[in-house]
């Protein structure tokens, strides 16, 4: 019935414009210009109602296509009181209209899903185009370069030139290890079309830990090697050079009581050289097996005994323990302790140890200094995580030889045995922390502890 009234609607239209027409005709004929002057007026008005009852239609679409263009999906058509032709229409749009508007939903759920799980990986993203303008970064990277924004790579060059250069000079597919803040980091660069323009994207992969795993487990196999050698050959010397003074005591105690001089001298003088002989091999072993056993320290360590440790009472309890060797060095412990309450998760016993190691190696480096200063200190750095700072004014390192002061065996003093320092990091490896150093020569040493 709505679709008939459509019809007489138009109708009706067709037909007032056919008597508006006849009407103006018949007084153009009788000269009855007045009621022809507003005849014309009317004829007019029917006109534009009539065109604007059939554009109706090509109205709504283009009102349809102008939302679409500009993303505005909230349009919605009447449904009601229209004709059945324009109500199908109008229905088809708001069907378009919604389907739209999910699409749109659901794509800014996707994005907004997909943006928090980049944001909570370690791995640091960054995009740029081909002009270096970021696109997009996230708060790994951001932590990794301590940035807190930029809107050009370039800004990162005033921070770190060479990260800057290899991010420049990286080609689409391949991968480069970059050192940022004591840490080794894996750049991998990957390239499409969006929007017909360039992007870059490349992932800042923090491989230090990785690379610290793979060298403790060579460390730990080589230990386990080399002790087994060494034990296996200087034990049977050991015994053998036991057996050999034990056997040549006897026999010189069963010498008889009065023979001649020269066999009384030359015996003697036999005896004393194979003696003293004897005493150096089984010396030497011994001290070999000892060197055998405290390497395979490094391979046995482990955490026995996991618990809360208040940090002041570490502090003291490092600072007892080393007060008479500072006290005869006349050097001067600065523990420095804001946060009474500070904890930390760990063996109490191997952070100790920990602290120790590297307490006596800052005592060394400033014995020959005017002033000897350590500091002992404890905070939380910008991730909430607990740091401790061993800093001394000592003689410092070069870079040489900060690259090599956690091999196991390498050692720059006389009396040390090179496990002190490999042995920490194992420990802080352990307990899934990090142990790095920073140091110039002739001003002296920073050790920091961070952990988890």
């Amino acid at each position: 019935m709505t679709f008939n009234r459509y019809e007489i609607s138009l109708t009706l239209r067709v037909l007032l414009l056919f008597v508006s027409l006849t009407a103006g005709a018949y007084c153009l004929v009788s000269g009855k210009n007045i009621l022809l002057f507003f005849l014309i007026f009317l004829l007019l008005a029917q006109v534009l109602n009539f065109i604007q009852f059939i554009n109706k239609t090509n109205t709504e679409l283009a009102q349809f296509i102008e939302a679409v263009q500009y993303r505005d999906f909230s349009l919605q058509f009447s449904e009601k009181n229209a004709p059945v032709s324009v109500r199908q229409l109008r229905r088809a749009f708001n069907q378009i209209n919604t389907t739209f508007k999910q699409l749109s939903s659901e794509k800014e759920e996707q994005y907004q899903y997909l943006q928090s799980i980049l944001e909570l990986v370690d791995t640091g993203i960054l995009s740029f185009n081909h002009a270096g303008d970021v696109g997009w970064m996230n708060e790994s990277f951001k932590k990794m370069l301590n940035i807190p924004y930029i809107k050009n790579i370039g800004g990162i060059e005033k921070r770190d030139p060479a990260v800057y250069e290899a991010i420049v000079r990286l080609n689409s597919g391949d991968h480069q290890l970059v050192k940022i803040h004591d840490k080794v980091v894996l750049l991998a660069k990957t390239t499409f079309q969006s929007h017909n323009q360039t992007t870059h994207l490349i992932a800042f992969q923090n491989v230090n830990s990785a690379i610290e795993d793979t060298e403790s487990q060579a460390y730990q196999k080589l230990l386990r090697v080399m002790t087994h050698e060494i034990m296996n050959s200087v034990a049977p010397i050991a015994s053998l050079a036991e057996t050999m003074e034990t056997r040549m005591r006897n026999n010189l105690q069963k010498l008889p009581h009065q023979p001649s001089l020269a066999d009384l001298q030359q015996t003697q003088q036999m005896a004393e050289d194979v003696l003293e002989g004897m005493s150096v091999i089984k010396k030497r072993s011994e001290n070999l097996l000892k060197f055998a056993d405290t390497y395979r320290q490094l391979a046995k360590v482990s955490i026995t005994s996991f618990s809360t440790i208040q940090v002041c009472d570490l502090f003291e309890t490092v600072e007892i323990l080393l007060e008479n060797k500072l006290e005869q060095n006349h050097i001067e412990l600065d523990v420095i302790l804001k946060d009474f309450s500070m904890t930390l998760e760990g063996d109490i016993a191997l952070i100790e140890q920990v602290l120790i190691n590297l307490l006596i190696n800052a005592i060394d480096a400033v014995k020959e200094v005017e002033n000897p200063l350590i500091k002992l200190s404890a905070y939380k750095n910008q991730d909430e995580k607990v740091v401790i700072d061993i800093t001394d004014n000592g003689t410092g390192m070069s870079e040489d030889m900060i690259e090599k002061i956690f091999i196991p065996f390498f050692t720059s003093k006389s009396h040390g045995s090179g496990i002190g320092l490999s042995l920490s990091k194992q420990i802080m490896g352990l307990h899934k922390g990090s142990i790095t150093v920073q140091s110039k020569e002739g001003i002296g040493s920073i050790f920091r502890l961070t952990f988890p």
